[in-house]
């Protein structure tokens, strides 16, 4: 008699395992039972990151997990008071999210549905865990951005590390050779590095759309419109409907007329339009896109009063007029697929050479918008950032109406929270 199941495929012990321990680990999760996790996390050598492990379903973490345990059941009805019951299953929750964070666990790994752990506890409504999250996500972008600020001083410590010891190398050379016969300078002459057209390495996190680097943008050519402007891959650079926000902030930086501005990114023009309204006595635009810049120009923006177009990009730029005295009583900084460490060596390395003591500057708040809780973080980081390089800044919120019908023929929506936060910025003290 033949077997049956002869031709079934092979059952692998080890997967079954596997896929065994990694609901161990989900249950005791969502039973917030710390020291089952602790020996599950800590013992299971066949899965090393115990932490992060996800149901093949759900896409559920340990992270998700117990957060999802929170969940109120759909027949229960808020009545704006949590019971005993309730308290001590967020307490629980909460000892657990620390746990797991401790241990390693993502704090924006994404299940099935697309939501992080913290977007889960927003929806659910614990605040609590969704702060958790937040505070998680603030030190690993924290952590990440220094990680990245030390391997980029390890590269040029080893490139002057290179450079020192090729120098001695043809030092000793020269000397030798000097002995019988003086040494052509023209062949002994070092060769000269264009530093300002090295970008800065960092963060991969952008300010608005993280699938663009700045350079592959700057290349591109735009489609500029009424409404908008998008890139050759039908990327949102700009726009208009971010106008009421451009215009509280035109407004909040130059509150009077006779006031020197400072733009960096052109774009639509909207925000500048607003500054010309309240007529500055000097207006500086930098812009770098060949394509805007035309624009600019057909415009007539470069026959505008006060104003003054920079070609370029800010990193090129913004040295040359540090270094000639000029100063602004306004700046504002809205560029399009630059990194947060662009923007962080924006303010703490231009910015403070440019601002009036007294001055204000702001800058176009679009960090992380694709996701609440990313949008969160990223307050926290920059605010904290801002702190170190000498600034206080101020938070308005603002409202966004319904955006649906804007992304039409847009790649991808670059903003979907339902408040802006407008950043004013100033000197401490």
């Amino acid at each position: 008699m033949s077997d049956p199941t002869a031709n079934d495929p092979p059952v692998h012990l080890t997967e079954i395992d596997v896929d065994l321990d990694v609901q161990e680990i989900l249950l005791a999760a969502s039973q917030h039972d710390i020291a089952k996790l602790r020996r599950l996390c800590r013992t299971q050598s066949s899965l090393p990151d115990a932490a992060n492990v996800k149901d093949s379903e759900t896409g559920y973490t340990p992270l998700h997990a117990a957060i999802a345990a929170c969940e109120p059941d759909e027949e229960d009805t808020p009545n704006g008071d949590s019971s005993n019951a309730d308290k001590e299953l967020l307490e629980s929750a909460a000892e657990t999210v620390r746990f797991l964070l401790q241990e390693g666990a993502i704090w924006n790994d994404l299940d099935n549905k697309n939501e992080t752990p913290g977007c889960l506890a927003r929806r659910i409504g614990a605040s609590e865990l969704y702060e958790l999250i937040v505070d998680a996500g603030v030190r690993a972008e924290m952590l990440m951005n220094r990680l990245d600020e030390y391997a980029a001083l390890s590269d040029d410590d080893e490139e002057e590390e290179d450079e020192e010891e090729e120098g001695e190398e043809k030092g000793d050379k020269e000397i030798d050779e000097t002995s019988e016969e003086k040494v052509d300078a023209d062949e002994t002459a070092p060769e000269l590095v264009d530093v300002a057209t090295r970008e800065a390495e960092g963060s991969n996190v952008t300010l608005v759309n993280p699938e663009v680097d700045n350079r592959g943008y700057l290349s591109s050519t735009l489609s500029i419109n009424n409404d908008r402007i998008l890139d050759s891959d039908q990327n949102g650079v700009m726009m208009r409907w971010e106008s009421d926000i451009m215009l509280k902030s035109a407004k909040a930086l130059l509150p009077r007329p006779g006031l020197k501005v400072l733009n960096i990114g052109h774009g639509m023009g909207i925000v500048d339009g607003f500054f010309q309204d309240q007529s500055p006595a000097e207006h500086h635009i930098v812009e770098a896109h060949p394509s805007v810049l035309a624009d600019m120009k057909a415009k007539g923006w470069d026959t505008k009063p006060g104003v003054t177009i920079h070609q370029g990009r800010w990193q090129d730029v913004l040295p040359g007029l540090v270094g000639e005295g000029v100063t602004f009583d306004a700046i504002y900084y809205d560029t399009f697929a630059e990194s947060y460490a662009d923007f962080r060596e924006f303010f703490s390395e231009q910015v403070i050479g440019l601002l009036e003591q007294e001055g204000k500057w702001g800058f176009f708040n679009g960090m992380g918008a694709d996701r609440q809780i990313s949008y969160d973080v990223y307050q926290k980081v920059a605010e904290m950032d801002l702190f170190e390089a000498g600034f206080d800044v101020e938070w308005e919120d603002i409202p966004v109406p319904k955006l649906e019908g804007e992304w039409d023929g847009v790649r991808r929506a670059y903003w979907v929270v339902d408040n802006y936060r407008l950043p004013l910025c100033r000197f401490m003290d």
